[in-house]
């Protein structure tokens, strides 16, 4: 039974440790001239919008970049824990 509460806070250690690094990272995506910027935390730090573009245009440029960001940030996230040795890395 304390082997596994060992587990579990080396776990949650790790998580900690890797959401800190993350929250260093910075994915900047960019679609018509509109700019977003998001953390490893996926907390959106900067939106440029593109005043030439029509409030419609805009809207969908917003959330393809959003998106194509949050997708960035995923794909860092799973090479991370990759590194770290994935899931079985983890419960080690």
């Amino acid at each position: 039974m304390f082997n596994k509460l060992k587990q579990i806070k080396d776990l949650r250690d790790q998580a900690k440790s890797m959401q800190s690094a993350l929250a260093g990272e910075v994915f900047t995506e960019e679609k018509n001239g509109v700019k977003i910027t998001i953390n490893g935390n996926m907390e959106v730090s900067n939106v440029s919008l593109n005043k030439d573009l029509s409030l419609s245009a805009q809207e969908d440029a917003v959330k393809g970049a959003v998106n194509d960001a949050i997708k960035k940030a995923q794909r860092m996230m799973a090479k991370k824990l990759q590194d770290m040795g994935g899931l079985d890395g983890l419960m080690k």
